[in-house]
């Protein structure tokens, strides 16, 4: 036991000083085994541990009794220096409020005196004003030499002069006194007055003439009849028949999307000042509305797009610009005709830039919008930079394209979206691709599968590209790496595949074909550069081709 005790101290690295815990749990350890060796004397040993358990915990207990009693009594003792620190502190404090309030009461003083003396000057009636710039500086605008010569004083002199005159003028056109426009107010009351009154004499004078024409057409149609019935009667009928025409004629009128030109004038520019005010007040969705549902699209023009532009964005809330396109794009039906092209492009541009795809689909698919190419070149941009959506944007601008009549855009729009044979069927529907056409497509597009479809025979119908060009003008515009993927493609067809292609080929010389072969060689592809040569060879009538000869390939087929 005693090398026990030991070899635990020293793993412990402990000595008999301390600490006294390592201790106990050493020699607790010790009992326990002392306990399970002497079976005889466990019950003995077993209370003497629990002694000792009991023992150690209270002195422990102690030792933590002694601890916080120990603190609070520092506590204690360093009251009283705490409390003079306090009060020192307090006193500190005091009499620094004492300072910041002395000058507080000396700045307001100064302010008070300032707004005296601010006071006084605005009662005072300035007559003159005298030059307050420094004579001795230079003069904005010249040099030293110039400020001296007294010829360029008198030029500079006359400039001024100018200039002062040009702003006297502005004054007077551009601005009057307050009192004129009063003025003007109440002229204006009075003329709106007057036609008031001229209006309800109009309606008056109207209304007896109304009666008068209708009597005279009664008494026209009585007298026609032979003067059968009452004429009592036949003024009721011809009254009725009247108000039915006149109630058709104020329906009309009512619906009409123009108004009357006697008033034109003045509800263009109540609708004006109205837009302005509801723009001044923040309340930007009403003004879109507004403007959206404006007589004759008087609203609906770049100059109120450039008024929501200038809002910019407002933290919290919807752009205004979206909200005016949103507004009037959605009252397009309504007028029975689309957005002009201008407004059409700005709404385009506006929805893609705020990440609002859902509200151009909208615009597109119900027709909206007045297409154009300038619509159609945006949104493929956009589709440019928006990976995920791409084909979104791609099948928007194909739409578009195809109502403009842009067919080799349309075509690319569907290229790049994959759809290769919907690209053929749209090809064999216009028929009026070239094959310069055709050879810009895979420029722009250099997708195999595409370029396959295009040198294949359709249908039983001739390829609508030759092959052979194809390969070359790959190779001759700087697309190596997309020739040599359609070159793959060809060499895993066969030998049989490869002649269906040259045999079909009507465009392609056998000059070119053999250029064709050359790069097959050049390239790595041996095998497809042997099998167009012997398919040439074995041509009936071609024993060897000089490079002065442009024979054609299927010549002899019609001879």
């Amino acid at each position: 036991m005693q090398r026990y005790i030991i070899t635990e101290v020293e793993k412990v690295g402990c000595n008999e000083e301390g600490p006294a815990d390592e201790y106990y749990i050493i020699y607790r350890n010790v009992f326990d085994k002392v306990i399970e060796y002497v079976t005889a004397y466990k019950s003995i040993l077993t209370s003497i541990k629990k002694e000792y358990d009991t023992f150690i915990e209270t002195i422990k207990k102690d030792q933590r009794t002694a601890f916080c009693l120990h603190g609070k009594l520092k506590v204690l003792a360093a009251a009283p220096t705490a409390l003079m620190y306090h009060q020192k502190r307090k006193n500190q404090l005091e009499e620094k409020k004492r300072m910041i309030e002395n000058n507080s009461l000396m700045i307001q003083v100064e302010i008070d005196q300032i707004k005296e003396l601010r006071a006084e000057y605005e009662k005072k009636v300035v007559k003159y004003c005298s030059f307050s710039k420094d004579p001795s500086k230079m003069i904005p605008g010249m040099d030293i030499q110039d400020s001296v010569n007294l010829e360029a004083l008198s030029e500079y002199m006359k400039q001024l002069k100018d200039k002062y005159e040009d702003i006297k003028q502005a004054m007077l056109v551009k601005y009057i006194p307050a009192q004129r426009k009063a003025d003007l107010d109440e002229e204006m009351i009075l003329l709106l007055k007057r036609r008031d009154e001229a209006e309800n004499l109009n309606q008056k004078l109207q209304f007896r003439y109304q009666r008068l024409q209708v009597i005279s057409h009664a008494l026209f149609v009585w007298t026609e009849s032979g003067m059968n019935g009452s004429f009592e009667e036949i003024v009721e009928q011809v009254q009725e028949t009247i108000e039915l025409q006149v109630e058709e004629i104020v329906a009309d009128e009512l619906f009409a999307d123009t108004p009357s030109k006697t008033k034109e004038a003045e509800i263009m520019l109540y609708y004006i000042e109205r837009l302005n005010e509801l723009l001044s007040l923040g309340e930007y969705e009403k003004a879109a509305s507004f403007a959206a549902n404006s007589p004759r699209r008087i609203l609906q023009n770049i100059g109120t797009m450039n008024k929501f532009k200038e809002v910019g964005k407002i933290r919290g809330k919807p752009l205004p610009l979206l909200s005016f396109f949103e507004a009037i794009f959605s009252t397009s039906h309504a007028f029975r005709r689309p957005i002009n092209k201008e407004l059409t492009l700005e709404g385009i541009k506006c929805g893609l830039s705020e990440k609002r795809l859902d509200l151009v689909i909208n615009w597109v698919t119900q027709e909206k919008l007045t297409f154009s190419e300038e619509a159609g070149d945006v949104i493929c941009d956009y589709g440019e930079q928006d990976a995920y959506n791409k084909s979104k944007f791609l099948a928007l601008a194909h739409i578009i394209y195809n109502e403009c009549g842009l067919h080799k855009k349309a075509i690319l729009c569907l290229c790049k979206q994959g759809q290769i044979h919907g690209a053929m069927e749209y090809i064999q529907h216009f028929k009026d691709f070239t094959s310069d056409d055709l050879m810009q497509l895979i420029v722009s597009c250099p997708q195999t599968k595409l370029i396959q479809c295009l040198i294949q025979e359709r249908n039983g119908k001739p390829p609508f590209l030759s092959c052979g060009l194809a390969i070359l003008h790959l190779f001759s515009v700087d697309m190596k790496k997309s020739g040599i993927k359609l070159l793959q493609k060809i060499s895993k067809g066969g030998k049989d595949a490869v002649e269906n292609l040259v045999l079909s080929d009507a465009f392609c010389s056998i000059e070119q074909w053999q250029e064709v072969a050359d790069l097959c060689l050049q390239n790595g592809f041996e095998r497809l550069s042997n099998d167009i040569m012997c398919i040439l060879r074995s041509q009936a009538g071609v024993s060897e081709v000089s490079e002065e000869d442009t024979v054609n390939l299927m010549e002899h087929v019609f001879w």
